[in-house]
């Protein structure tokens, strides 16, 4: 099953400052779930002018205690209890044209919920007949568009309904040939049985997208907080911020340090 959710706004800023505000966003005091950000992969392309990026964030994440009970314990992957989780993002920006699209998914949970998130940055072309001999002297406010768009894909059940399927003889396991559908074939499961696994899809799904607009909303009011420290200070203060920030969330033997220490092979002091 698939569902979509999207939504638009714009940054009181320019564009060249928005998209640096991206990849300084964390941390920010509305990202507390963040504990690491680390470059995969970054280069810039001379042929068309653009940076591409590839980052894995490590987030603090635990599915609802009730779908935990609810879910087989071997759908939920190795880091359940861990209440960790791995997002990959990938960017590309143009400067010179005005725009920086994003796309980030989640790495973990993929059997039951994926989620895949695309962003749109754009520079708006604004008339400027005001500016100059018009109403005001004073130039326009440069902003910046923002497009979001979410897809959410459940597969939750999906594997138990190939398999039946495959024994019924309906799914070939030749890639290059498809099995007839016999008609006489009984349906394998219970109408309750469907009935519960449909439930908890919806249910999964229903969290996914109040979970993602939530996440939005931070997310937006914490680029504006480093937007904010970038117009009144620069790079400086946006830094100094997240070295606050970083102590004041997590302290110095927080998430962020141990993450640090545990990718250098740093033992903790006993």
């Amino acid at each position: 099953m698939v569902k979509f959710y999207e939504s638009s706004f714009s940054y009181d800023y320019p564009f060249p400052a928005v998209s640096l505000a991206y990849f300084l966003r964390y941390p920010n005091p509305y990202a507390k779930h963040v504990l690491s950000t680390d470059v995969i992969d970054r280069y810039f392309d001379p042929n068309n002018q653009r940076l591409y990026t590839t980052r894995l964030h490590l987030k603090r994440s635990k599915l609802p205690p009730t779908a935990l009970k609810l879910l087989p314990k071997g759908i939920l992957g190795s880091n359940s209890d861990s209440g960790q989780s791995y997002i990959l993002e990938k960017s590309v920006v143009d400067v010179k044209e005005g725009w920086m699209t994003t796309e980030t998914r989640n790495l973990e949970w993929t059997g039951i919920l994926s989620v895949i998130e695309k962003q749109s940055y754009i520079r708006p072309v604004r008339e400027m007949a005001s500016y100059g001999g018009g109403t005001s002297n004073e130039p326009p406010i440069e902003t910046t568009d923002v497009k979001t768009s979410t897809t959410f894909v459940s597969r939750f059940g999906q594997g138990g309904h190939r398999t039946a399927r495959r024994k019924a003889g309906l799914v070939s396991n030749n890639k290059d040939s498809v099995a007839e559908a016999p008609e006489d074939v009984p349906p394998k499961r219970g109408f309750l049985s469907s009935w519960s696994t449909s439930s908890l899809q919806r249910t999964i799904e229903a969290i996914g997208m109040r979970r993602t607009r939530e996440a939005l909303l931070k997310s937006k009011d914490g680029m504006n907080v480093v937007l904010g420290r970038m117009r009144s200070g620069g790079l400086v203060e946006v830094l100094e911020g997240m070295r606050k920030d970083r102590e004041a969330m997590y302290g110095p033997e927080g998430p962020w340090k141990r993450t640090w220490k545990q990718g250098r092979g740093i033992e903790d002091d006993e």
